[in-house]
């Protein structure tokens, strides 16, 4: 029995033309700056934002973990939201390596802050305070629903942190999710940032790897950055290769993830007992609702008995997310198998 692993995108394995690139990739040692292929990789992620310089790096994680240690020094403030990724999700590396002080505001249902609550964050330079520096977005919005943050919500935050001296990074894991949610290009979303991380190995498909993107001057430091937390790899081409594959042939495709994610959303929703939150991208949230005697336990259980895996989260919240390895007899079979769990009840 074939498993439908739901639990997310960053369970995708390279493409077959993924793997020919790696195997004949041209290498060279990265941190010298010599591998052809890493530097081939970046440079098209650069474009292909419109930035100036981008940064090849081991993870989403450490990429957000070397943008706000070049943007921030020890004793420093970022704002960002208490439900962001970087927040919850990221052992705290940001203070435990980089001494910088998180200042959490309330992320509203479709992952934005609210320009009020990110104003009332910014300190006043008072000896008493740490220096407020940096804004943190995410887009698309992982514990939102997967919303996209659309390009005019992002530049009205930009303008506001101008105004007080500050930078935005933008954890952009899903950013191409974001802009085929949106039908529009890339590059209109991350204009106004400064620096922006998005990963190769989720929905892109690559085995490894994510980019840092942004000026020149900001990339340079990036890089001294990622070699103090182990991020120089060395022969890293043929990890880039499969990235390379990931921009040319991966980005395009993203709607058919989306689709599939609104009909497993449909589908769910009709079954009695399961209550379903808004679709927008590849990420689908659903619950049990009131009165069920199924645990959230009991239901991930059942599930993989039936060969579907998917994540229980907080507050009883269930998360599948779809993406390159799902097709649309996968999305029919996790339903039926829900429908099947469900009838048990």
């Amino acid at each position: 029995m074939k498993i439908i692993d739901l639990r997310s995108d960053t369970v995708t394995r390279p493409t077959a033309a993924m793997r020919e690139a790696m195997y004949r990739a041209e290498v060279g040692d990265d941190v010298f700056g010599e591998d052809p292929t890493v530097n081939r990789l970046e440079a098209m992620a650069a474009e292909r934002l419109g930035k100036e310089a981008a940064l090849f790096v081991a993870s989403g994680t450490m990429g957000n973990l070397v943008a706000l240690l070049t943007h921030c020094g020890r004793g420093d403030q970022v704002i960002l939201g208490d439900r962001s990724h970087t927040y919850l999700f990221e052992q705290g590396g940001i203070s435990a390596l980089g001494g910088i002080m998180p200042w959490p505001v309330p992320n509203q249902p479709d992952g934005t802050l609210r320009l009020e609550d990110i104003q009332k964050a910014i300190r006043e330079d008072n000896v008493h305070f740490p220096r407020t520096r940096l804004v943190c977005l995410e887009n698309t919005h992982n514990m939102c629903n997967g919303t996209p943050l659309t390009a005019e919500y992002t530049a009205s935050v930009a303008r506001l942190a101008r105004d007080y001296g500050l930078r935005v990074h933008l954890d952009g894991a899903r950013i191409f999710n974001a802009a085929a949610a949106l039908g529009m290009d890339v590059r209109e979303l991350v204009r106004e940032v400064d620096s922006v991380m998005f990963c190769l190995s989720k929905g892109l498909c690559a085995p490894v790897g994510s980019l840092l993107v942004g000026g020149s001057d900001f990339i340079a430091e990036a890089r001294r950055a990622r070699k103090v937390v182990g991020g120089g790899m060395r022969q890293a081409g043929v990890l880039a290769a499969a990235g390379i594959v990931a921009l040319e042939q991966m980005t395009g495709r993203l709607a058919e993830d989306h689709a599939r994610a609104r009909r497993l959303a449909e589908g769910l929703a009709e079954i009695p007992g399961v209550e379903v939150g808004p679709v927008a991208t590849n990420i689908i949230y659903f619950w049990l609702a009131e009165g069920v005697s199924k645990s959230p336990e009991e239901v991930v259980d059942g599930l993989a008995e039936r060969g579907v895996l998917l994540l229980g989260r907080e507050l009883g919240r269930f998360r599948a997310v779809t993406h390159y390895w799902i097709g649309d007899e996968d999305v029919e079979r996790a339903i039926g198998a829900m429908r099947e769990l469900m009838g048990s009840n």
